[in-house]
């Protein structure tokens, strides 16, 4: 499917915002929701994680992320992969939060360095930490990991045939002026 105009986001009421790893999404998932009037999701704490940074089973989230999916009206902020053909499968649209990597890991960097100082919660009780932030377990690790897969992953959805319609943005400005002509 080519990619769609932003425009035809307008009468959308079932969004899926996809990106790398320090994209933004959950920001862009919360801003269009409520310039669309939507209920927005955050994956991380509906379908992910439990408290403890205990990873959800990936049956439980499948069951989760399809329960979310069915319902009318809603944007939410990812998909993670075993799961994503389970809400593309009922998005209208994606928008793709395509950004370069100097963005996304500078992003990621600095709101994980305020969390860690900041001890902010995060999703269901979990906290970052410095551990979190550096360790062989770490976000940054896993952005490095995760960034050519899910950048190929948005161009797939966008030559998929059969797949919802890509609203592609390139720029965090590109984000700013889809959700002022939304607006």
């Amino acid at each position: 499917m080519p990619t769609a105009a932003p425009a035809d986001l307008r009468g959308a009421h079932r969004i899926l915002i996809y990106g790398v790893t320090g994209s933004g999404k959950t920001t862009a998932a919360d801003r269009i929701g409520e310039v669309l009037g939507l209920p927005s999701h955050h994956v991380d704490d509906e379908i992910g994680w439990l408290p403890g940074w205990v990873e959800r089973p990936a049956d439980d989230q499948r069951r989760l992320a399809a329960e979310m999916a069915a319902g009318e009206i809603w944007v939410i902020d990812s998909a993670y992969g075993k799961w994503r053909d389970v809400v593309t499968a009922r998005a209208m649209y994606v928008v793709a939060l395509d950004y370069p990597r100097w963005v996304s890991l500078t992003r990621l960097v600095r709101r994980g360095l305020r969390r860690v100082i900041a001890k902010e919660q995060m999703c269901n009780g979990n906290y970052e930490s410095w551990g979190r932030l550096l360790g062989k377990d770490s976000i940054i690790r896993w952005h490095f990991r995760s960034f050519t897969r899910k950048h190929e992953a948005i161009a797939a959805m966008e030559s998929a045939p059969d797949g919802p319609p890509v609203v592609r943005l390139r720029r965090p400005s590109d984000l700013d002026a889809l959700v002022r002509m939304l607006g």
